[in-house]
This record gives C-alpha cells, structure tokens and sequence, in this order.
C-alpha cells in the first residue's frame, strides 16, 4: 500500500476498567493472521520496529528486563521494561515505565482475537492510547499481511486520522474527554 494512501480501519472493540488508583484499557482487535504470526510482531525487534510505537532492545519472548525506546520523529526516549510473562502465541506481558501492557492471543477462525489490557494512571489518557494502539495495529495488520506501509508514530499520527479516532474512542469511553 503507497503510505500517503494509508487509512485507519473502523474503530475497534474496546471498554475501561478502574484497576485500583489506575485504568486499564481494553482494546479487542481481530487479526487475519495466525497466533503464531502475530506473536512473532509483538515480540521480534526487527518486526517491532516496523509498527510499535517504540523500539526494543531485544526479543520480548522472554522474561527479563528490557528497553522499550519511544521515537517521536527525530526524538527517542529510552523507558525500561521488563517483560513479566511470556508464553508464546498466547499471553505477552511486560512493563513499560509506569504502564502494564498484557497482550492475550486467541485462535479466532483462519486469524487471532487480540486483547491488549493496558493499564495506565490517567483515565483521560484512555481516547489517546486506543487512537494510538488502533494505529500501530492497523500498520502491523498491513506489516503481516505483507503489504507493509512503515511505522506511524509520535506526531506522525495526526496525519494519518489519530485524533479522530480519539475522539470516538472518547465518546465509545462515556464521553471521558481527553486531556488537551
């Protein structure tokens, strides 16, 4: 697919949860491409770096400390990360700075039903997260699909329907308006 002709697919399946003084998002995704497939993108650097919206340090398939780098054009911030529980095609866990990200793979037909759980401190946060998972999840459905359109990161992703789609996960969130 030409880039400048990338467009986000419809909004995505998701709801909130308090969990303690913090929110988790849940964001539901189905996958055309195998468990297997689609574990190999959340968890190789080389793959990662085509979609996520950070760079890793290292394989994510294991337990153990890692260091997810956050790229915002020419800006890169390095966060540590320690990946909590690994089981491949099915369960991916990991911190990354304040965040809990938990990714759970399930057979869905010929694809996968992804649900990421990511927990985070601000509820207002939320619409912005899920417009930004939406995006890294569309660019690696096209990336497995091998019909790669690059990563869309950082302020890239205005350009590319970001804050659009924020604000109809705002509304599908009770109407949370986001944070300026």
């Amino acid at each position: 697919m030409d880039r400048d002709s990338f467009r986000p697919g419809p909004p995505a399946e998701i709801d909130a949860e308090p969990a303690g003084d913090r929110w988790t998002l849940l964001f539901v995704r189905e996958l055309r491409h195998a468990p297997e497939k689609v574990w190999a993108a959340l968890t190789d650097p080389a793959r990662l770096r085509e979609w996520a919206p950070f760079l890793a340090d290292r394989d994510l398939g294991a337990p153990g400390a890692a260091t997810l780098t956050v790229v915002d054009g020419d800006t890169a911030v390095p966060q540590p990360a320690t990946v909590r529980r690994a089981e491949p095609s099915h369960l991916l866990e990991y911190t990354w700075g304040d965040d809990l990200l938990r990714w759970e793979l399930t057979p869905s037909g010929t694809g996968t039903r992804l649900l990421l759980r990511h927990t985070l401190a601000e509820r207002g946060m939320l619409p912005m997260v899920a417009a930004g998972w939406h995006l890294c999840l569309d660019v690696a459905d096209h990336l497995l699909a091998g019909d790669p359109v690059g990563p869309i990161r950082g302020a890239e992703a205005k350009d590319f329907g970001w804050a659009e789609l924020r604000d109809t996960y705002a509304d599908r969130l009770g109407g949370q308006q986001p944070r300026p």
